[in-house]
Parts: C-alpha cells; structure tokens; sequence
C-alpha cells in the first residue's frame, strides 16, 4: 500500500489535488448513473417492453450494490481509498464495452448483466470516494463539500441525456412510434460508438486516480473488516437509519430522474431522452443553494427537514394535476424557448430540487462520531444506494396494479416522511433504548 497520510491535518493549500481528483470521479459516476434515464426509455421502445419490464434496466443497475456493498468496504480497507477509485473505474469502462454485444444481438439479458456489473463498478468507486471527501476537512461543513462534488455529478446528469439524445436519438424514430426491424436495427447500432467513447473516457480516469500524487486516508492498519466489526457499526441507530435514509432517498431520486422519460414516453413527448436533464437541473439549483446557505446560515438538519417535506408537497403535485395543463411550462419555460410540458410531468423533474440536499445532510449526519469505523460504515450506506432498484419497480408495479403511470408515484411518499423523521430525530439517535 502506497505511503498513507491525514487529509485533515494538511493544509487547505494542499486540499486542491484531492478534491480536483474525487471531483472527477464523482463526474464520471454522474455520466453512468444519469445516463439510465436516457437509456431506459430508448431500450423500452426499442425492445418494446413494458414500463415494469424497463424497470428492471434501473434496477438491475442498482441492485449491484447489495451484492458490492460490503465486498467494497473490505476491499478498500486492504488497497486503499485512491487505489479503489481506480479499481471502480476499471470495472466501469470494461462493463461499458458489454453495451456493444447486447445492441448487435438486441437482447434485454445481457442489457441487464452489463447494467449489473457497471453498477458493481460505480459501487466500488462511491465506497472510496464519498468517505474520501467527507473526511478532507471539518465536518461541520462536510455537507458544502459533498455539495460541490453532487453539482459536478448533477452537471453530468444535466449534460449526458442531451448528448444522447443528440447522438444517439435524434432523428431516428418519434416517441412512441411503432418501429419496424430495420428501425430497431438502427437504433441498436447507435449504441456502439458512444459506448466504446465512454469506456475510453473512464480508463482515462482510471489512470488519473492510480498515477496522481494523491494522499490517502488514515487507516488503522490492525482493524479489519469482520462480522465484529459490521456488529459493532450496526450498534449505532443513527448510523443504521442513515442507511434506512439512504435507500429511501436513492429510490426516490432514481424515480424522478430515471422514470421521468419513460412516463413522457408514455404522453408521447418526442424528446422522451432529455427528460432528465430537467430533474438534474433542478437539483443543480438545489446544491447551489445548498452551498450558499449551509452552514452560514442554514444546518444540515434543517435542510434535510426541508427536503422531506418539499418532497411530499411535490409529489401531491404529481398525483393530482392534470396532464392536459400546461401552466407550470408557460411560467417556467415556455417563455425563454423552452417546449410546453404537462405539469406532473414538470412536477416529477421539480422533485429533483426537493432531492438535492438530502444526500450531502445524510452523509455527514450517519458518520458523525464514528472514527475507525468509519469504512466499514461508507460501505453500509453506499448498500443504501439499493434503494434505486426498488423505485423504479415499485412506480412499474404500482402501474401495473391500477394506481396507472401517474397514481404509482404517490409510493414516494412514506419515503419523504421516514427523511423527514430522520432530520428531526432520528440522526440525534445514539442507543436504541
């Protein structure tokens, strides 16, 4: 293991290389992570599946983490924070290259294992990375830091669905259109170049993370990971319901960014793709605020308390508009050029900025007080991050059972209640008594 030194006990000079490097990483897993908004609706029309079957494309992405989550703590805690950096973007850019099989042979199987072993890849390197950001100054303005690391990575989920939609959508088949083999054929071929781009694109970054003079974490060189040590993590209530958080709020994010396309898809909305760069928008919004309110003038907790009930407010907003108004867009985009959309449909991407600030307030309030196991405790909430898999399916399942596409996100809502309680109570919590 490379020599290991204390980001903490640095100078704020010498915080510019580390934060440059996790800023990086935290980019390059926004372009994977938002990029199954884009995708999602593009494979269900062009295999023609059904809105539960595209669920599991999102799922089978976030599922990964229940499989990676612990495996990735152990493995960071044995080569180190930069190294597992490097290593999840290995994972990655192979994984990527899997694309390309499954768009010749146009089969939804090996769609889902390419998403699968991405999302391992995206496991490994969150486990290194979040902890890693974290811990490089006080933590009482840990929440700025994760904030600016979520602008870059909300930057890509900005950004990526519109090149997509670009390169690979644009001019092909209209949303919703019944497509022909030689439409389909098309379509599957579009896939190959952007994929063999991006797998280059994290090699790259791979490279940077290994062979970049980047100091690691401190580590206690005769703690391992072990069922004792998970024991003694799960003793924490905040810890373990910071966990409960994390899952509820990824499902929740991962509706809103990720489902958006495949709801417009369902009202015929031609730009079905681009739909999530509108949620990531608004959570760009969020973070900013977030960096210019906490904690000068706003806490971690109050901003989580807020998050949990815009969240609600907005998804009541979702289940009970009407899809034939267009009041929202006309104040909003309509008059700087932007298209006129129906307004739970705007609504799904406003819950980005209810979204934006519960991860970074989470964070910090789970590992509050924890010290060694602080590792071990990264690879736990990075297993919340299984949380998307259930969102998606639970909207698809709530559709299919009669709630329709629009009723099925009133699910949301015990998820903002339980964010809710954790900002009030729960992260104050030390013993289950």
């Amino acid at each position: 293991m490379e020599a290991i030194v204390d980001i903490e006990s640095k100078d704020k000079q010498s915080i510019w290389l580390p934060m440059v490097l996790a800023g990086s990483m935290f980019f390059i897993l926004g372009c994977i992570t938002w990029l199954n908004g884009a995708i999602t609706p593009f494979l269900q029309q062009m295999l023609e599946l059904t809105p539960l079957q595209a669920s599991f494309i999102i799922s089978s992405f976030y599922i990964a983490v229940t499989v990676a989550g612990i495996p990735s703590a152990i493995l960071i805690k044995r080569v180190g924070y930069k190294n597992g950096m490097a290593i999840g973007c290995m994972i990655m850019a192979g994984s990527a290259l899997m694309y390309i099989p499954a768009a010749k042979m146009q089969m939804i199987e090996i769609f889902l294992f390419a998403q699968l072993m991405i999302g391992i890849g995206q496991t490994v390197l969150q486990t290194a990375v979040n902890p890693y950001v974290v811990k490089m100054g006080s933590e009482k303005s840990a929440a700025v830091r994760v904030c600016i690391m979520g602008l870059l990575n909300k930057s890509a989920g900005v950004i990526v669905p519109i090149i997509f939609a670009a390169v690979v959508v644009s001019g092909l088949v209209e949303g919703g259109a019944k497509l022909t083999q030689e439409q389909k054929d098309i379509m599957a071929n579009s896939l190959i170049t952007p994929y063999i781009a991006i797998a280059g694109l994290i090699f790259i970054f791979a490279l940077f993370a290994k062979f970049s003079p980047l100091p690691d974490l401190v580590f206690n060189e005769e703690s391992k990971t072990s069922k004792g040590e998970i024991k003694e993590t799960l003793s924490h209530p905040h810890l373990v319901l910071g966990v409960i958080g994390i899952a509820l709020y990824v499902a929740v994010e991962v509706i809103a960014a990720d489902t958006i396309g495949s709801y417009a898809l369902q009202l015929g909305i031609a730009d079905y793709s681009v739909m999530t760069s509108y949620t990531m928008g608004c959570m760009l919004i969020g973070y900013a605020i977030g960096i210019a309110l906490i904690p000068r003038f706003m806490s971690q907790q109050s901003a989580l308390m807020m998050s949990g009930i815009a969240g609600i407010v907005t998804v009541l907003a979702v289940v009970l508009g009407s899809n034939n108004s267009f009041l929202l867009s006309n104040m909003l985009l309509v008059p700087f050029g932007g298209p006129q959309l129906p307004d739970p449909l705007l609504c799904i991407a406003l819950l980005g900025f209810a979204n934006a600030m519960v991860w970074p307030a989470i964070w910090p309030l789970a590992l509050d007080g924890l010290g060694r196991l602080t590792g071990t405790a990264s690879g736990l909430l990075i297993m919340g991050i299984a949380g998307g898999a259930l969102g998606p399916l639970l909207i698809g399942i709530g559709n299919a059972a009669g709630l329709g596409a629009q009723g099925a996100y009133s699910l949301m809502i015990p998820s903002y209640l339980f964010i809710l309680f954790y900002a009030v109570k729960g992260h104050k919590m030390r013993s289950w008594k």
